[in-house]
């Protein structure tokens, strides 16, 4: 009996599973099985699903404090996807169970849907989609519950969810008219609401309406009741406080967010009281409670974690009070601290960098500029701006290098022989005791190393020790450990030597007899050693005026070329100021002192010493009346760049006829130019289109000479390095000179010589040919004058394409021709001609070897 009930319930159960399967029937079964199934199935899983991706993102997000941070905690990646490609695994699978939801349990009977869970299947669908960041597929899904199911339960939601995805889409303007009508519309309370108007106010930030964007996070932090985007909301409201101005309205933004403590992430309450730390204005008598209230984050065992930015504000603090010792400190056990922060490890770097910058220790500064590079954006803004900074450093330490040297050699060469023999006399001992010094220490580092060794094999307690090894691991009793008394030994030994046992062995004559041979040897060889003798320095000093003077005009020119880069590159007028002075008490060349008094000038105008401007500006005026400075000072009207005598015009002008291939012209022009405003940066520009003339004119040797002298004598300057570049990238490839067989060329060239002075016949020339070139309609054919060297002038055909072809062109030109009437005509063209392919006329006119080329036809 038992077992026929139990086969009509188990039947019973399957026809009510069966009759529930179907999608067609609108009954009650039918909606809570699918219903059911749906919700605690399907969703449940794809739930779990996309919040275990959320999670992901969350974690693979870092929050950037230094910049306002984003409402919604989510990385953008601008990496491509392929359609149906994926970027996050559990984005996928819960996409896949909401479409799943869609296709199997889906209920649309006579158009409208009875399985309620469907709307949230969709909204699942357009989750999973938008944190998978495909934007466009979320909208559609968004879209689908909005036309489908409007009196869904989760509609504003939805709503919301639509454009946060067209924010995303940069629809920021149709996202904010949306959004307010759905607050106007809808009552909206706590979590929907607190969703909606922080959405609202990321894309008033979008589109820079910061203001709006206060007022909306403000109602969002009241209404959520999630801590961690309470915080977010309190901290974004606190930085565009400080934004406006508005320090006291931002510090009861992080007071709220400091209230919180342990109920929100770390970072956030750490970061809360830094932004009340930078907004402190200290006064006199609350410096001890801003101190100490620094300390106090400082020392606080959870903080550990945030150690870089709390030192990098303590560096701050010393450093606005002029206590650069300190500062330093704390900027560097800030980068000892600083893992992940690439930012504030820059930012740390490059105030480092400034700092020793302002010490003129121009070295150090530009290695901190460099690791300052290895902590930034490649090709960002603030990136090149350090990189511009750094190169500029280049030129500065080359030339302090130089004048700190040449200083120092004409200051020697300035006393007497006495007083040089005692300056190098007072170095080479200081030099000689520290060398002795050192070798000291090496040997007693090395008795201290031997001493530990036999200290550590020997048995400080006797031949029963072997049966203490319990006590002595467990005792602390001095004896009992060989490592404190090998440590012992070599203390007693550092401070008293070697000391036989016997009465009275603290006094010095009881000291034990030391092997001293190996230091007295050092010793002889520190004395014998030429680098320890005055009269090696002496002898290396300049000794003929001729020397002197070279090095004190090579002095010279270093202060005022750092004279310059302090004023152009760098700003620091001060440090520019004392340079040029310098330069003018120091007897310079004529060529430095007009453009250093002018710069002077600019320079006391710059910084308000009104008075010694005036005189600076009369000194020039009365002793410098026909220069261009002179007239500019008269003048100030006049532009300096319409000037025709300035050398940027002067340089425009070389550069015209340089392009008209005038070359003799342009090297003789800029050798002019070159000696009359020496010391300008445009000598340079001068000097680089001189080394193009010449190699256009006289050939490769004579270009790769001069751009080697470029390279050397201008090393610093964008010419220079453009020089250097040249050296190692273009000479090699230059330099060859072995003519291309013509079956691998493809364009070929007819030359027509004629001498330099033949300018009538040479244009009469040129115009016959252009018109027997224009009567070739098969080939696409031009003219062109080029100079050869200083006595030669090459008139070419281009354009044909085969060596025969070449020939065959400059014959055809030759022949005689039958006119209309059939009588014969004399060939207006007979002079001789040479074919020659484009890149073996390239070789020729490099190399000037024309009849090497004619050698091999």
């Amino acid at each position: 009996m038992k077992t026929y009930f139990k086969i009509i319930l188990s039947l019973f159960c399957l026809t009510l599973i069966v009759q529930g399967c179907s999608r067609k029937k609108d009954t009650f079964i039918n909606r809570n099985f699918h219903a059911l199934g749906t919700k605690y199935n399907i969703l449940y899983n794809g739930n779990i699903a996309l919040e275990r991706g959320i999670e992901g993102v969350n974690n693979e997000f870092t929050e950037n404090f230094w910049e306002l941070l984003p409402v919604e905690r989510m990385v953008i990646n601008e990496e491509i996807f392929l359609p149906g490609q994926n970027k996050n695994e559990d984005f996928e699978r819960a996409e896949e169970k909401a479409i799943k939801a869609v296709q199997l349990h889906g209920m649309n009977i006579n158009g409208k849907e009875k399985n309620p869970q469907i709307d949230e299947a969709y909204l699942l669908l357009g989750k999973a989609r938008y944190y998978d960041q495909r934007f466009v597929p979320a909208l559609a899904a968004f879209n689908n519950i909005l036309n489908k199911y409007p009196t869904s339960d989760k509609i504003n939601q939805v709503k919301i969810w639509r454009e946060k995805s067209s924010m995303r889409l940069d629809n920021d303007l149709g996202a904010i008219k949306k959004l307010k009508r759905l607050l106007e519309e809808e009552d909206l309370e706590d979590q929907d609401l607190a969703d909606a108007t922080s959405t609202l106010a990321q894309a008033y930030i979008n589109t820079k309406s910061k203001d709006s964007a206060l007022t909306q996070l403000g109602i969002a932090a009241e209404n959520t009741k999630i801590k961690r985007e309470k915080a977010r909301y309190h901290y974004i409201r606190g930085q565009l406080y400080n934004e406006f101005g508005k320090k006291d309205s931002a510090n009861l933004e992080f007071d709220q967010i400091i209230d919180m403590h342990r109920q929100i992430p770390r970072s956030f309450y750490i970061n809360a009281h830094l932004e009340k730390i930078n907004n402190f204005e200290e006064l006199d008598e609350n410096s001890e409670e801003f101190i100490e209230y620094l300390t106090d984050l400082e020392l606080d065992r959870e903080n550990r974690p945030f150690l870089d930015k709390i030192y990098y504000r303590i560096a701050e603090f010393h450093k606005a009070n002029a206590a650069d010792s300190l500062s330093e400190i704390y900027y560097n056990l800030s980068l000892t601290k600083s893992k992940s922060d690439k930012y504030l490890t820059a930012l740390n770097y490059e105030t480092l960098g400034d700092m020793y910058f302002d010490r003129n220790n121009y070295k150090v500064a530009g290695a901190y500029y460099d690791s300052t590079m290895t902590a930034m954006v490649a090709n960002t803004k603030p990136f090149r701006l350090i990189k511009k900074k750094r190169e500029n450093l280049d030129d500065v330490i080359y030339y302090e290098g130089i004048a700190q040297v040449n200083d120092s050699i004409l200051n020697i060469v300035s006393l007497s022989k006495e007083d040089q023999l005692a300056v190098y006399t007072q170095l080479t001992e200081r030099l000689k005791a520290e060398a002795i010094a050192t070798q000291e220490q090496e040997e007693a580092a090395k008795r201290r190393e031997g001493n530990a060794l036999s200290g550590n094999n020997t048995n400080p307690i006797g031949s029963n020790a072997s049966n203490r090894n319990a006590a002595a691991e467990t005792s602390n009793f001095y004896f009992y450990n060989s490592s404190t008394v090998a440590y012992g030994k070599n203390e007693f030994i550092k401070l008293w030597g070697n000391r036989e046992l016997q009465d009275n062995w603290r006094l010095s004559d009881k000291k034990a007899g030391i092997d001293n041979t190996a230091i007295e040897n050092e010793v002889v060889n520190i004395t014998e050693d030429k680098k320890y003798d005055p009269e090696t320095y002496l002898a290396s000093l300049p000794t003929k005026q001729s020397d002197i003077d070279s090095i004190a005009k090579e002095r010279n020119f270093a202060y005022y070329q750092l004279g310059i880069i302090y004023k152009e590159k760098f700003k620091e007028l001060i440090l520019a100021k004392n340079k040029l002075e310098t330069l003018l008490q120091n007897n310079p060349e004529d060529r430095l002192v007009l453009p250093s008094k002018y710069n002077l000038f600019r320079i006391y105008e710059a910084i308000g010493l009104d008075r010694k401007a005036e005189e600076m500006k009369n000194n020039i005026i009365q002793n410098h009346s026909d220069s261009r400075y002179a007239e500019i000072l008269l003048n100030p009207q006049s532009e300096l760049a319409k000037d025709e005598n300035s050398p940027e015009v002067i340089y425009t002008n070389l550069y015209r006829k340089y392009t008209n291939q005038e070359y003799a012209e342009v090297i003789a022009s800029a050798d002019a130019q070159i000696k009359k405003f020496e010391g300008d940066p445009l000598v340079a520009k001068f000097e680089i289109l001189k080394a193009s003339a010449k190699g256009r004119l006289y050939g490769f040797e004579a270009y790769k000479d001069a751009v080697n002298y470029v390279a050397l004598n201008y090393a610093n300057s964008e010419e220079g390095k453009k020089a250097q570049q040249i050296i190692e990238n273009a000479l090699p490839a230059l330099a060859k000179k072995d003519f291309i067989a013509n079956e691998n060329a493809k364009n070929f060239n007819v030359i027509f010589q004629f001498s330099k002075d033949s300018v009538e016949d040479i244009a009469a020339f040129i115009k016959l040919l252009e018109e027997e070139v224009a009567k070739i309609e098969y080939f696409d054919l031009t003219v062109s004058k080029d100079v050869y060297d200083e006595n030669t002038i090459f008139v070419v055909v281009h354009g044909l394409k085969s060596f025969q072809g070449a020939s065959g062109f400059a014959q055809l030109l030759q022949s005689n021709h039958i006119d209309k009437n059939g009588r014969p005509v004399e060939p207006k063209i007979t002079k001789d001609y040479i074919a020659i392919s484009s890149p073996n006329y390239a070789i020729v006119q490099r190399h000037k070897n024309l009849n090497a080329y004619l050698k091999l036809q």
